[in-house]
């Protein structure tokens, strides 16, 4: 197979990602930092989960560097649908860490909570842990809102995987404030509220894992597209004239792009030619819809079944 040139869009597309996701590593290197120092300096168990919380936003930003790279080459003999899956194992890869950093969070503050009422004792957080989380809360935030909105900008699902990280811990902090200022303010009885606040926000975590995992598996499983999108399919070659019973439809999603196989009648008193050109309008009609990057596999048919020439574009 030849190998495809590179896409002067396709490289704009790689440096924005690229771009983007540096300057959120960047922002959750200096956090996470700060949140290590003001939960040991202000003894907040939340605050420490919350700075394991941001390791883990800047470790996923490595790996959306490194995946992006690789789903960003061209065709070539070993990969004729292209490379896009590994944007999808890098999403995959997110949720999972996503996953069990909620889980972890739901399991340090769980155990805190039993030693508690259990007649242990816990240490009062300090200002300097609640002025970290209030500080986090502003800057995760902002951060998320400049992410997805470059990562839909940008048409990709790791880059807006990794703002909803950095919205799940901007929930974390807000979460960490609300415990840690409860556990100051209402002295020591309440210092519980630290650790209640850290499992309650776990949960959020968690759920927002399971929402991006969802739909890799999908895709990693080959599922198809959902019904109102091959029902847009069928219609657009149905619209192309000489074209009759599209039928064989089966759909898939790699990476960013649709991958379609269909099989279609023509007159089979036409030209090779003729058909070519017909075949060359659907694809290019699917591609104006679906974008540029779409797999399009058009069987010609004939008669009962008996195939005259397929097109893979």
């Amino acid at each position: 197979m030849e190998v495809q040139p590179v896409d002067k869009e396709d490289v704009a597309r790689e440096k924005g990602i690229y771009r983007v996701t540096v300057v959120g590593s960047a922002v959750n290197f200096l956090l996470l930092l700060l949140k290590f120092f003001a939960g040991i300096v202000g003894h907040s168990a939340a605050m420490l989960a919350d700075a394991v919380h941001s390791l883990s936003d800047f470790v996923t930003d490595i790996i959306v560097i490194v995946f992006v790279r690789i789903s960003s080459k061209p065709e070539d003999e070993g990969h004729d649908y292209g490379h896009g899956k590994y944007e999808t194992l890098a999403t995959a890869i997110i949720g999972i860490v996503l996953l069990f950093v909620g889980f972890g969070i739901f399991w340090n503050g769980a155990s805190s909570i039993y030693h508690f009422l259990h007649g242990g004792s816990l240490q009062e957080p300090g200002m300097l842990a609640l002025a970290a989380a209030l500080v986090s809360i502003a800057f995760k935030e902002a951060l998320y809102r400049y992410t997805v909105f470059k990562g839909k900008s940008l048409d990709s699902q790791a880059v807006v995987a990794n703002a909803w990280h950095h919205r799940s811990d901007a929930l974390s902090s807000i979460g960490t404030a609300a415990g840690i200022g409860g556990a100051i303010l209402l002295g020591d009885r309440w210092r519980v509220l630290d650790p209640i606040a850290a499992v309650v926000v776990s949960l959020f975590i968690m759920k927002v894992a399971v929402q991006l995992l969802v739909p890799c598996v999908d895709e990693l499983l080959e599922k198809s597209l959902p019904a109102d999108v091959e029902d847009e399919i069928r219609q657009i070659i149905l619209s192309c004239p000489g074209v009759s019973s599209p039928h064989h439809l089966r759909t898939r999603r790699i990476g960013n792009h649709y991958a379609i196989e269909v099989h279609v009648r023509m007159d089979g008193a036409i030209t090779l030619e003729e058909a070519h050109r017909t075949a060359t309008a659907i694809e290019n009609t699917l591609r104006a819809r679906f974008g540029k990057g779409t797999h399009v596999h058009l069987y010609r048919i004939m008669g009962e079944g008996f195939l005259i020439s397929d097109f893979r574009f």
